[in-house]
């Protein structure tokens, strides 16, 4: 049996208004070409024989969390591994597809399947009554129990009924917070485990319910952590993995399945995750080894989400400012409908609309271009008041003057109003770009492996968050200090042509 987890001024003119719509509209599509990042590995292109009567996608796009050891992490080099992954890469061998992991934080995991952002959840999903009759699900291909973790020398909880009316660190869509909520336990969502035991051991909460196997690989990776286990919460779960309740290929994945549980190959993989004990690395080799790549992930997702988002969202800023300014009653209320949207709502769940929403419309835009959109949209939305401010900053005889000299609306914008508004704009822009910066850890919520989730990966298979984080920190300071400095700079050569 194996064992595992679920878990005012002038009117803004119309041919402008349209000349700059265009212009943001093709800045927005010349974003969606830009690739989010990828993590693939492939299997053998030839198909078995023996599973060929259902057309199983291929690329097999597979959503999996990732962060969760020793079922979904990565190594110390970086590539993605565990249990669930090993296995589905022999899945996929016996299926003659190629497999592509989309990384996913638990809580989305289905709607991002329901989204279709990929094909089937490897990630020790628990089969419910429910799931299976939202989802396809496949025949289990493991066993799990779960355990009450609580802290040492907490003698308050010794069993499952000791929850009444305490706390739990739970992933909120998985099946350990439903017996947690079931046993009258105060539900506080987490991501994962990892940040569910950092919660526990800081006494912020008062128990974890999780994933035998996940549990004791976690005590084995830190012998010297201050928790313990208590007690086992009596029932069996059965792990499947789900797809959408349309497929038909599913019995293909329950045929390979079979196959490795008779050839021996699913007891090698179990074995190969749960059988040694685990070797942590020091805190110096772990931040050594994850210098290059966070700074990947800064240099290709972080910088480029933020410069494109910016550029985008100060056109749009700029077309809103001159709409709020305008008389007409119709560009007027849309801008301060726009405004009012934006400052109104949470980046977070703007981000979540766009990726997860939109596609029930049937309109799929893939994550980086769907992050760029939406930190766009909302750096628009707060620099249009700051632009706006600034433009009526400057003297109304500036206007009549670029009047006097035969200058029409457009031309004195550009040559005499914005320069002037510059000046006034720049520190406050400035302001948005570097908290736009610190914005772009959101995206990970859409599957952009930016900074954070790069630290978020690697301090997940040694739960060592202080270091990694701290590197995270170091690295959005630098670029923040960069950006003062370039303002600073700005600011001086604004003001170099300004009467004393």
């Amino acid at each position: 049996m194996y064992h595992l987890r679920d878990r005012p001024v002038r009117p803004i003119r119309p041919l402008a208004a349209a000349t700059i719509a265009l212009g943001v509209l093709a800045a927005v599509l010349l974003g969606s070409l830009v690739p989010p990042a990828a993590r693939a590995t492939a299997a053998p292109a030839a198909r078995p024989a023996a599973v060929t009567a259902d057309a199983v996608p291929n690329p097999l796009r597979v959503g999996t969390e990732g962060v969760y050891a020793p079922f979904s992490y990565h190594d110390a080099q970086g590539k993605l591994t565990g249990f669930d992954v090993h296995l589905m890469d022999a899945v996929a061998k016996k299926l003659g597809v190629q497999v592509q992991y989309v990384e996913t934080p638990w809580d989305s995991m289905f709607a991002a399947l329901g989204a279709n952002r990929f094909d089937i959840v490897a990630n020790q999903v628990t089969k419910t009554e429910d799931r299976a009759r939202l989802y396809t699900l496949s025949d289990p291909y493991i066993e799990t129990t779960g355990v009450l973790v609580v802290k040492k020398g907490n003698d308050s909880i010794r069993t499952i009924a000791d929850l009444k009316g305490k706390r739990a660190a739970e992933n909120l869509t998985s099946n350990w917070s439903q017996i947690a909520r079931d046993a009258g336990a105060t539900i506080v969502g987490v991501d994962g485990m990892t940040e569910a035991i950092a919660n526990l051991t800081q006494g912020r909460v008062d128990a974890i319910v999780n994933d035998k196997l996940a549990v004791r690989n976690y005590l084995a990776t830190n012998p010297d952590a201050d928790i313990e286990i208590v007690a086992e919460t009596g029932d069996t779960s059965e792990s499947v993995y789900a797809a959408k309740k349309d497929v038909t290929w599913m019995p293909a994945v329950n045929t390979a399945l079979a196959q490795l549980k008779a050839d021996g190959t699913i007891q090698k993989i179990y074995d190969q995750y749960f059988t040694a004990k685990p070797t942590k690395p020091s805190t110096w080799e772990l931040v050594k080894d994850n210098l290059g790549p966070m700074l990947k992930a800064t240099v290709v997702a972080t910088i480029p989400l933020t410069v494109i988002s910016f550029a985008v969202g100060l056109v749009i800023a700029l077309l809103v400012a001159l709409g709020r300014m305008s008389r007409n009653l119709l560009l007027s209320g849309i801008a301060r409908f726009y405004i009012s949207v934006i400052r109104g709502t949470p980046l977070l769940v703007q981000l979540v609309i766009i990726f997860y929403a939109l596609p029930s419309l049937g309109i799929r835009i893939p994550p980086f271009p769907s992050a760029v959109i939406a930190l766009s949209l909302n750096v628009g939305g707060y620099a249009a008041e700051v632009i706006r401010s600034a433009i009526q900053s400057i003297p109304r005889g500036q206007w009549e003057a670029g009047e006097t000299i035969g200058m029409d609306y457009r031309t004195t914008l550009r040559r005499i109003i914005i320069p002037q508004a510059a000046r006034t704009a720049v520190p406050p822009l400035s302001n948005t770009l570097i908290s736009l910066v610190k914005d772009t850890s959101l995206a990970s919520a859409i599957l952009v492996v930016e900074l954070f989730r790069q630290a978020q990966i690697a301090a997940a298979p040694t739960f060592q968050f202080l270091p990694l984080y701290t590197v995270a920190a170091l690295y959005y300071w630098v670029i923040c200090l960069v950006l003062s400095f370039l303002q600073s700079r700005t600011e001086t050569r604004l003001n170099r042509f300004v009467a004393a």
